[in-house]
């Protein structure tokens, strides 16, 4: 996720005063709300944009939302958003069949406000780590010379600029003791005195 843009999330209710509510909750708090009024229109919605959490009602026209979760599940490109189920079904069986259709979490209505905007939060917050790991543990095209890096498209980068572009790290500059040797060979002595 670029660092300059506000998570993205996708609400999915059928009940249009539901998704203007969850959608000015979210904004005040940070977020940019994407809006649904179906599961058709999410699944439609997710091949365009990828949003870094989908809050998705269960009881739906045409799809349930535990059909929307398994087709988002089934999909490579998909089923690492998380989704957090949030209905009116309370009953145990409903909360387990949530979770299996690869929910992570699951709320009821009514819903505490503050509650629920932990719970995005915590969601968020895993699927950017998790999608920090899995760009840290890729392997990185590097000039074996000048050290610059091939992005996915084929451009070189400065390693500072590509590791600035791709994540939140910030650099504090100095020079390590074999090149301040080599730079400053009088100071850097072993012995010299400073």
């Amino acid at each position: 996720m670029p660092l300059n843009r506000k998570p993205l999330l996708l609400i999915v209710d059928d009940n249009s005063q539901n998704l203007q509510f969850l959608g000015d909750m979210v904004e005040k708090n940070g977020y940019e709300p994407a809006l649904a009024l179906s599961g058709t229109q999410a699944l439609d919605y997710v091949l365009r944009e990828k949003p870094d959490l989908i809050l998705l009602d269960v009881m739906m026209p045409e799809i349930d939302g535990y059909e929307v979760c398994r087709r988002l599940k089934a999909d490579p490109d998909t089923k690492d958003i998380p989704v957090i189920f949030l209905t009116a079904k309370t009953e145990m069986d409903d909360i387990v069949r949530g979770f299996e259709a690869g929910g992570v979490d699951y709320v009821a209505k009514p819903f505490a406000s503050a509650e629920l905007l932990a719970r995005i939060k915590a969601h968020v917050e895993l699927k950017l780590a998790r999608e920090e790991i899995r760009t840290l543990r890729g392997i990185v095209p590097i000039c074996a010379m000048c050290k610059s890096i091939r992005d996915e498209n084929g451009q070189w980068w400065m390693m500072e600029e590509y590791v600035s572009k791709h994540t939140a790290a910030e650099f504090s500059h100095g020079l390590c003791p074999a090149c301040a040797q080599k730079l400053f060979p009088d100071i850097s002595k072993p012995g010299a005195t400073k």
